[in-house]
């Protein structure tokens, strides 16, 4: 295995191109459960026959636990997005479809979306008082078995030469409502500085869906702190924000 083609960095993690593989090389102060429940997660949603990456095999490189997975030649959205920003309606239309595809399926393997947060929350900063609430309006959210992303963004959808696209980083993939993964697109676009596209994605998400924008709402504060356990202080301060919010426009 060779580390001499970096193709991304990230806080916990740097990514390798090797021929036709992807390393995803994790900081040796990863806990190794995490890192293997990712690769589960990659193998179980293998299993819908969605376009993503096939993990190879798990290894230690140096110490470091290690994902192998194929690499995917192309272009993510993101950069599609960035060079031709007046083709945004059109690669909106494909992101929003592709979500719609994942969503259409079911991943029973997969851990559930509500256990998932409910353990957030409860390891939240946020006062008993506002946890209590937080937990009591996720228990009463419907009940949905849906595959959803966890973390679906154009940065994690790569276009190849031909067209066809892939979907990458499994990681936080679970089954629930999908109104739940949706709240979670629209929290990313506003992490990006980018609240307008987020809008817009919003729209064109209940539309396709025939969902009321209220709905999708009403996971936003429960959405925010979940994800407010990680990130770093800017983060953090913005999505304790969304928690207490009352309206969106």
């Amino acid at each position: 295995m060779k580390l001499d083609n970096v193709i991304a960095k990230r806080r916990d993690k740097t990514i390798y191109r090797d021929g036709d593989a992807a390393l995803k090389v994790f900081n040796a102060d990863c806990p190794k459960h995490g890192i293997l429940n990712e690769a589960l997660n990659q193998a179980r949603v293998e299993l819908t026959g969605l376009n993503i990456p096939k993990v190879r095999e798990v290894i230690t490189i140096d110490g470091k636990w290690t994902i192998v997975s194929d690499f995917i030649e192309g272009k993510t959205l993101m950069q599609m997005w960035q060079e031709h920003p007046e083709k945004l309606d059109e690669y909106m239309e494909l992101f929003v479809n592709l979500q719609l595809e994942v969503q259409s399926h079911k991943c029973q393997l997969l851990g559930r979306l509500k256990d998932k947060m409910h353990s957030k929350i409860s390891a939240s900063a946020f006062p008993a008082t506002v946890r209590y609430d937080l937990h009591t309006t996720l228990e009463s959210m419907p009940k949905h078995l849906k595959l959803c992303h966890g973390d679906f963004n154009p940065s994690n959808v790569i276009i190849t030469p031909d067209g066809t696209p892939y979907i990458i980083d499994w990681a936080h993939a679970t089954q629930g409502n999908a109104s739940a993964d949706a709240a979670r697109t629209y929290l990313t676009f506003c992490l990006s500085h980018n609240e307008d596209i987020g809008k817009q994605y919003l729209r064109k998400f209940c539309e396709k869906t025939d969902t009321a924008l209220q709905y999708v709402q009403k996971w936003m504060p429960i959405v925010a702190a979940s994800q407010s356990v990680k990130g770093n202080e800017k983060e953090k301060e913005f999505l304790a924000s969304w928690v207490n919010v009352v309206d969106y426009t």
